[in-house]
């Protein structure tokens, strides 16, 4: 009898422990199988295809391709910039400039996960944008913690400029116990035009 309810404690002790495993599991698997129909969904964007969407009921679809070289990072970038999208990964800010055009184009990112490499850029370092239309090129020319409450984008980056701009956009700090705060974490790249 006494091995019986040692036996019967220990299912009883173990079974929430399987539960929460299989869930994260489950998590796992998910986010594994959305990633691969992002990268599908890419890759029919460079074939041609418009518009389309990694699964048949989402709001989004792949813009781009953001490639830092000396970092090893290669992230889809998807379109808009709400809690849904960025749970996938990146996203371009809509309402501004497309990836690659003249003015301001704007990705934001999570800081605990796509955009987590955001800390270890360093001034000058080379991002490479990768959108249907080609791949361009941009050097890091700025890095600043900004509160989000005060600051926002100065209209004439915005609609004045003549240049390709890039400004990546995460929360800060890194390592914060609890998602959300007023801060953000700002890179401002520059293209990199040919011959400079």
């Amino acid at each position: 009898m006494g091995s019986r309810l040692i036996i019967a404690l220990i299912v009883v002790l173990a079974a929430p422990g399987i539960g929460h495993l299989s869930l994260a599991g489950t998590f796992l698997a998910k986010a594994w199988l959305a990633n691969q129909l992002i990268d599908r969904a890419w890759q029919d964007t460079l074939d041609g295809a418009e518009k389309v969407r990694p699964w048949p009921w989402a709001d989004t679809w792949p813009v781009g391709e953001l490639i830092a070289p000396r970092l090893g990072i290669r992230q889809i970038i998807l379109l808009g910039d709400s809690a849904r999208v960025l749970a996938f990964g990146p996203g371009l800010t809509e309402g501004l400039s497309q990836l690659g055009e003249t003015g301001l184009s704007v990705v934001s990112g999570h800081r605990d996960t796509s955009f987590q490499f955001l800390q270890h850029l360093q001034l000058d370092d080379e991002i490479m944008i990768r959108s249907s239309t080609g791949m361009y090129r941009y050097r890091v020319e700025g890095i600043e913690i900004v509160d989000q409450r005060y600051a926002h984008i100065n209209p004439q980056i915005d609609s004045g400029t003549q240049e390709k701009l890039l400004m990546l956009v995460t929360c800060f700090p890194f390592d914060a116990l609890r998602a959300g705060g007023d801060l953000r974490y700002v890179v401002l790249a520059k293209a990199i035009h040919s011959g400079s």
